[in-house]
């Protein structure tokens, strides 16, 4: 197989079909290849000294020829320190990235098997973390960015204020003329200022861009950072909020429906950010013909992110950007 060239091949890069999946990976020996080939690209590569000869040791274990430094194809991966067949996992990939609109950690364990909600639930957390490609291109041309809030308690209260219980999401959308929507992206912000919102669009969107908003306050500066900035003054339009900005509100119906149909709404807050990322990578895939792409995608960015323990995910915040 011609496993990794630059632009993959549907049946001969990743499998098209689950009957494809089923006979590529029928052996955890095929997994390890699989892997070894994505992680190894050009040939074993030593973490240390960069060396590129070793000596296979037992199944997934190399000592490199230079500086003897033992290494596991599943070092520095998500899979580091698995108890569980890597065919399992690839079969939790497949499962997650076949599914339109996500799957749950419930659903998860029921169709692999697993006898604990806890591995089914930090699985999909760690492959969560491996959804976002780090150094993606940033969006550009014409995006829409507004905010949303997500789940808690509705209060009322001006804009910018009585969020409550809410969780507040920035949303940036491509808009493609005459019509469509591109790429996302979106982001959870602790408060409605400019000191939130600005940073979020110099992280996501490429200068000299238009960027088309509302005009609440937060995004006044943004002409100061090299965009171009076309304010639409709404209770002046005398049209509602989703008629100038599409991209947006489209976007947060959508987002809402899923975490209500999938999750049934039980996202903390903590972790609503890997959510996020969840949509995003699918969203931004959507028009893959073969969602075998999205397996191969994930697994790939699966080799490149550092292996999260269980206590790192219940503690920690997101560290994406």
């Amino acid at each position: 197989m011609n496993y990794f060239g630059s632009h993959p091949i549907a049946g001969i890069d990743y499998p098209q079909t689950l009957q494809e999946f089923d006979v590529w990976f029928a052996t955890e020996q095929a997994c390890l290849d699989y892997l070894q080939k994505l992680r190894w690209p050009d040939g074993f590569t030593c973490p240390l000294c960069n060396g590129h000869k070793a000596w296979q040791m037992k199944t997934g274990l190399f000592r490199c020829a230079t500086c003897k430094h033992k290494t596991s194809v599943f070092a520095g991966t998500i899979f580091q320190g698995t108890r569980k067949p890597l065919r399992l996992w690839f079969q939790a990939i497949w499962y997650i990235t076949s599914q339109k609109s996500g799957g749950s950690a419930l659903g998860l364990k029921r169709i692999l098997g697993l006898r604990s909600y806890q591995t089914a639930w930090s699985w999909l957390h760690k492959m969560r973390r491996a959804m976002i490609r780090p150094g993606r291109n940033p969006l550009m041309g014409n995006v829409e960015v507004d905010e949303t809030l997500i789940g808690g308690k509705e209060q009322g209260g001006k804009r910018g204020r009585g969020a409550g219980r809410k969780n507040i999401v920035v949303i940036a959308v491509e808009v493609h003329d005459p019509k469509g929507f591109g790429r996302i992206r979106m982001k959870c912000i602790s408060d409605m200022s400019g000191e939130s919102l600005i940073p979020f669009i110099c992280e996501n969107v490429q200068t000299r861009s238009t960027v088309i908003t509302d005009c609440w306050k937060g995004y006044n500066t943004l002409q100061n950072h090299e965009y171009i900035h076309k304010q639409i003054n709404l209770s002046q339009s005398g049209n509602p909020a989703h008629v100038h900005l599409p991209g947006v509100h489209r976007i947060a119906s959508l987002l809402k429906r899923l975490l209500l149909s999938t999750h049934q709404g039980a996202v903390s807050s903590k972790h609503l950010d890997y959510y996020l990322d969840e949509y995003t990578f699918r969203f931004n895939r959507r028009t893959s013909r073969v969602r075998g792409l999205l397996f191969y995608r994930l697994l790939e960015q699966a080799v490149c992110i550092p292996p999260v323990p269980y206590k790192k995910i219940i503690d920690a915040g997101h560290q994406g950007q």
